[in-house]
């Protein structure tokens, strides 16, 4: 009985994770990618506090490589987001393991060269970041934290999807 509660656990995390990440996706994000006249002014102002309160230099002057991440995201994730709630919020959707794994590999890799920009990129010597830029080492922190959890969640949704039993085992279809 227990492992059956805490895979209802992960599967409700998940299932939360994806319907948070609709408005994020696209009220957030998706503003570096999308005609500003789309957004209403206070979405924009609040992209705009972030970017500077937090010194966000992938926000405040996305370079190519960040905006093709963020039209991947429009193109293939946010479809997916949806179908991702809802079979998980359900439960005990089988189909949903491969898309997921794909939806979690495809995140992690983006999420490496993003956090190791803000880790170890010399922002005073780079010419694509013009505006507030993170200084110390505490705000460097700070903003791997801010994008840490599009690591970890899509990292225990791959090890979720390989790992349990019930999502691992396929069962075979009988031939009439």
């Amino acid at each position: 009985m227990g492992a059956v509660a805490a895979k209802r656990c992960v599967e409700w995390l998940l299932g939360l994770y994806f319907v948070s990440h609709i408005p994020i996706t696209m009220f957030i994000d998706l503003q570096a990618v999308l005609p500003s006249e789309l957004y209403p002014k206070e979405v924009s102002r609040l992209l705009k506090w972030y970017s500077r309160e937090f010194k966000d230099p992938l926000i405040q002057d996305p370079p190519a490589w960040f905006k093709s991440f963020l039209f991947c995201e429009l193109v293939f994730q946010l479809p997916f987001f949806p179908i991702a709630a809802y079979a998980f919020i359900k439960g005990n959707c089988r189909w949903i393991r491969i898309p997921a794994i794909m939806y979690a590999v495809h995140t992690i890799t983006t999420l490496i060269p993003i956090l190791y920009t803000f880790l170890l990129e010399d922002f005073s010597k780079a010419v694509g970041f013009k505006e507030l830029r993170p200084e110390t080492f505490h705000e460097r922190l700070t903003l791997i934290g801010i994008y840490a959890p599009y690591l970890i969640i899509p990292l225990i949704l791959l090890l979720f999807m390989l790992r349990n039993p019930y999502y691992k085992y396929e069962e075979k279809r009988k031939k009439k």
